[in-house]
């Protein structure tokens, strides 16, 4: 039958194949070809969008403890309609935005399936199907599984649904099996969630709209999705949106689906929308909760959101209910004390966003979104870009003083008895001696809130009252690309980073509440880092997804560096900004933060067992710009130390009821005493035993909104104690209590770090692949 090698023959001619052994190979190979096709055509059955909305099931999540929390889907929010049902102006705005060829194609793209193929071979994503056709085919799959068999499967249903269904059957089933965001399946589910209306009556800007919304409504949703992507904000989908929108009305023009008339009626009418309405069970924080567990999923996996949202996921979440039910009811507690919105008109829209972590392990096991979905917030706070963290910033750099030294001190570190100037509006300078410049080459002066003029005071006493100047000169003497090294080893993301300008070392920057009570547990579990995580375990239909084991714990910063910090931050809620907490009635570190124009207010603190940050803002419902808080509550300012150290001290309460008092590591002393020039030089006396708890002469009863005693106090602790300074050297200024930031100097005035910068962000848990 096979004549090789070739009988009869000699030397190369033997191995020659004939022709007849060729052509019979080929006719062999091309036949075989014709028969797989032939039967994986024979095998597969034309899709039905019924059998595929059949299959959509609900996702549950679980609490940490395995009680369910909620079973949530889009399974019902589901309803096809025939294609009389759906305007021309819908067919055919998809159409012309992703298949001009439709009506004269055979239903598949052998380029873009020899791409997909190319992609998946060398182990890359595959690509979607180009046409209306593969794309109703791959609506149908509700495994999604990203293999060459699958492609090949998807091949021969397209070709065979070509030659079976008609193009407006074809239409009519990728116009029903779609995903067009908000849990909405179908054209039909589509046009009542975001405009309150039947399919049939969508007007050609509607169904532009919904068009775009084809491209992935994470992205095209103009209410933002931030819940799934840190870059989906409200403010990028409104221009994505509005881009591709007008995009479409114009290329229906050109090819002459609608009339001059039409177009010019629709592009000049973005079309209003409907809000996010509340899916069953979604209520109180649960929304939230979900929204964080959903966002953590999809970041840790292969999952894609059309995936998840067709549900049959069990997801074990690492939220406590008991933690979860007290954060909330101190944030409720509090509001209702201190905010009467009905009768103040600043009392309105104001928002808090808070967390809190496990040190030393990075389980979040409380959050705190807002107000709830069904009252029409479905921002997560707790993840939320965008509010600036103010002074709660200022223990990075201290840590990256301790750990990193100046320019001036050859790689030690620094002491936090160090003496830096705290007096009000002081020009800052750079490593080379120069001032800080701003834009119009005019000295850049740094702000306090208070007049008070401290003088040489030490960054522990800088830390205790909150006082701007020495961190910043502090620093750029660091380096800010070195405070920003020590932040993101910690737990922040560098997308959230500020510039790094002379303003970053007082909290410029817009990590999430999540992100920060992660950081601040890195200090609470003695320099060792976890990243915060949400889920423990996820299941398909009872079958274990992996890639959720905890996430692994590393060191962040030296054991002593975090220690000196945590103590530096005891003496905070003993002696300082932070004595609202002190009714919690044990061993506790923490900072308060206020940022320019009283527009956020923090604190975050923590103890051995738990890490909790609380933020206050007030939004603009309509822009979503920060407002001041200034007049809010009926004060004249709000501060860290005050509304959200209560809400903290309330939770913390609940949280921690019936654990031990684990107080904190005992520090060893650090770092070298340096003095910006001209401060006096200290000299402290060291204690013989330092006590755990640190004791200092406190100021009377500071708070963040008070001016200082005129009378400095003297700090002791485990370093013994040392003299402020009082206003020696001090000038007029306005020290003290944690205030805002000056306007700032733009990077390349400052001349920091070589010019390096980065750029604003937001920092979500997720907004990274650590989550």
């Amino acid at each position: 039958m096979i004549d090789y090698p070739r009988a009869g023959k000699y030397g190369w001619q033997r191995w020659m194949p004939s022709w007849k052994l060729v052509s019979g190979l080929c006719i062999g190979f091309f036949g075989s070809l014709v028969a797989v096709a032939g039967i994986g055509y024979a095998m597969v059955g034309v899709p039905n969008e019924e059998n595929a909305a059949a299959l959509s099931q609900n996702n549950v999540y679980y609490w940490a403890d395995g009680s369910q929390m909620v079973a949530a889907g889009s399974g019902q929010n589901r309803q096809n309609v025939t294609i009389d049902r759906i305007p021309k102006a819908m067919q055919w705005a998809v159409i012309s935005a992703e298949n001009k060829t439709f009506y004269q194609d055979r239903g598949v793209d052998p380029m873009g399936i020899a791409r997909a193929v190319a992609n998946m071979a060398r182990g890359g994503d595959t690509q979607g199907g180009s046409t209306i056709t593969q794309q109703f085919v791959k609506n149908t799959y509700l495994s999604q599984e990203q293999s060459i068999s699958r492609k090949f499967k998807e091949m021969f249903i397209s070709i065979k649904v070509g030659t079976k269904l008609s193009k407006g059957e074809i239409l009519q089933g990728y116009l029903n099996t779609s995903y067009y965001g908000r849990g909405a399946y179908g054209i039909q589910a589509a046009a009542q969630t975001y405009f309150g209306k039947e399919a049939k009556d969508l007007k050609p800007n509607e169904c532009a709209f919904l068009a775009a919304l084809l491209k992935g409504p994470t992205y095209y949703d103009p209410a933002g999705n931030e819940g799934i992507d840190t870059s989906a904000t409200r403010q990028a989908n409104t221009k994505r949106a509005k881009a591709r929108w007008s995009w479409i009305l114009e290329q229906m023009h050109n090819d002459k689906r609608i009339t001059d008339q039409q177009y010019q009626d629709a592009i000049k009418n973005f079309p209003k929308l409907q809000g996010r309405k509340a899916s069953k069970g979604m209520t109180g924080q649960i929304g939230y909760l979900a929204d964080t567990a959903k966002k953590y999923v999809l970041s840790h996996s292969n999952i894609s959101e059309k995936q998840f949202d067709q549900g049959g996921y069990q997801i074990k979440t690492t939220f406590k209910k008991a933690n979860v039910e007290a954060l909330a009811k101190a944030v409720k507690k509090v509001e209702k004390e201190k905010l009467d919105p009905e009768n103040r008109e600043l009392d309105k829209h104001v928002q808090f966003g808070a967390a809190s972590v496990k040190p030393n392990d990075g389980a979040i096991v409380a959050l705190y979104g807002g107000a709830g979905y069904e009252n029409g917030h479905f921002n997560n706070n707790a993840d939320t870009s965008g509010v600036p963290v103010g002074s709660t910033w200022k223990p990075f750099v201290l840590a990256a003083a301790m750990e990193h030294g100046t320019y001036k001190s050859d790689g030690v570190g620094v002491s936090p008895l160090s003496k830096y100037n705290g007096n009000d509006h002081l020009k800052v300078r750079k490593n080379d001696g120069t001032y800080v410049l701003k834009k119009d080459n005019t000295p850049f002066f740094q702000e306090n809130e208070s007049d008070y003029p401290w003088g040489y005071i030490s960054l522990r006493k800088a830390m205790e009252q909150s006082v701007n100047t020495p961190f910043v000169q502090l620093g750029m003497d660091v380096g800010m690309k070195n405070v920003a090294d020590v932040a993101e080893k910690a737990g922040i993301l560098d997308a959230s980073f500020a510039e790094l300008n002379a303003s970053f070392a007082l909290g410029t920057s817009t990590p999430s509440a999540i992100r920060m009570a992660d950081a601040y547990a890195t200090f609470a579990a003695a320099g060792k880092q976890a990243a915060p995580y949400s889920v423990t375990s996820v299941k398909f239909n009872g079958e274990e997804i992996e890639g959720f084991k905890k996430p692994r714990v590393t060191r962040a910063m030296p054991e002593n560096v975090a220690n000196n910090v945590t103590n530096t931050l005891e003496n905070v809620i003993q002696n300082g900004t932070g004595t609202k907490a002190l009714p919690l009635g044990r061993t506790a570190a923490g900072k308060t933060g206020t940022t320019d124009e009283n527009k956020s207010a923090w604190f975050v603190g923590y103890t051995q067992q738990l890490s909790t940050s609380v933020a206050m803002f007030r939004e603009d419902p309509k822009s979503a710009k920060l407002l001041s808080m200034n007049g809010t509550a009926g004060e004249k300012s709000i501060h860290g130390g005050d509304v959200p150290t209560l809400v903290w001290t309330e939770y913390m309460k609940a949280a921690l009821k019936g654990k031990p008092d684990l107080g904190f590591p005992e520090p060893e002393k650090i770092g070298e005493i340096q003095n910006e020039v001209g401060a006096p030089s200290p000299t402290p006396t060291p204690s013989a035993e330092p006590s755990e708890t640190v004791t200092e002469s406190p100021s009377p009863t500071p708070t963040e909104s008070t001016t200082p005693s005129p009378s400095p106090s003297d700090t002791c602790g485990f370093f013994g104690c040392e003299d402020d300074g009082g206003a020696q050297n001090g000038g007029t200024g306005n020290g003290g209590t944690d205030g805002g930031t000056s306007p700032e100097p733009t990077p390349t005035d400052t001349n920091l770090d070589g010019g390096n910068t980065r750029g604003n962000g937001n920092g979500g848990i997720f907004g990274g692949p650590e989550g």
